[in-house]
């Protein structure tokens, strides 16, 4: 908002092309009409929005797994900004205007550390979730006491249950389920978080209907 003092030619009031002249508390001002976008709803800015909407369902609910995985990124930006460009980049497909998250090319956390082998979960019971692995703790890059971290994200609810679990050497952890899980598809994640704070990329372990 530039100021006009008043001199050969006075005050501007209205519009004259994209200048807007006016007066606020007796002071004399000119601002620029903003430009303005002829069609806000393009076919490839519905699709961004879409591939966005489709990105932010999926990594909202992942919120505590993603700050503890993206922390190494979170540099000039935030670990769930490094997260969303992970995933905008190489998780998303389907044929416009309709988008999905592949959850098997999504990750929750990255970074250097060994990450899990051969895991598995089972959901059967209905009230919690068990998981095994194999001890790895002797490969290059992999610790005995490398922490589990897990995600069960029901897309469903818009909810995850992220918590801590056992460490690697111990292969196995069972854990309770919420109970307005019953009946719905989840999709697991898992990733180990080292003491000194390294972490490895997650492990999709795949999707299971809870009893």
């Amino acid at each position: 908002m530039g100021k006009i003092n008043q001199g050969i030619l006075g005050g501007l009031s209205g519009k004259v092309g994209n200048v807007i002249g006016g007066s606020w508390k007796g002071i004399d001002y000119l601002r620029i009409k903003p430009s303005s976008v002829a069609n806000p709803k393009t076919e490839g800015q519905v699709n961004q929005r879409n591939k966005f909407t489709a990105t932010l369902e999926f990594l909202q609910p992942n919120i505590e797994f993603i700050r503890v995985g993206y922390k190494g990124y979170a540099v000039k930006q935030t670990a769930f900004n490094a997260a969303m460009s992970e995933v905008l980049n190489n998780a998303i497909e389907g044929t416009a205007p309709n988008f999905t998250v592949n959850y098997a090319e999504a990750l929750l956390s990255k970074g250097s550390l060994k990450g899990m082998l051969n895991g598995v979960f089972d959901v059967s019971t209905g009230t919690q979730i068990e998981f095994t692995w194999d001890n790895n703790s002797n490969d290059i890059n992999a610790n005995a006491e490398d922490k589990m971290i897990f995600s069960v994200y029901n897309p469903t609810k818009k909810e995850s249950l992220v918590e801590y679990g056992s460490t690697r050497v111990n292969g196995a952890v069972i854990k309770v389920l919420p109970n307005n899980f019953s009946g719905d598809l989840v999709h697991v994640f898992t990733a180990f978080e080292s003491i000194d704070g390294k972490v490895s990329n997650s492990t999709y372990l795949g999707s299971g209907t809870v009893a």
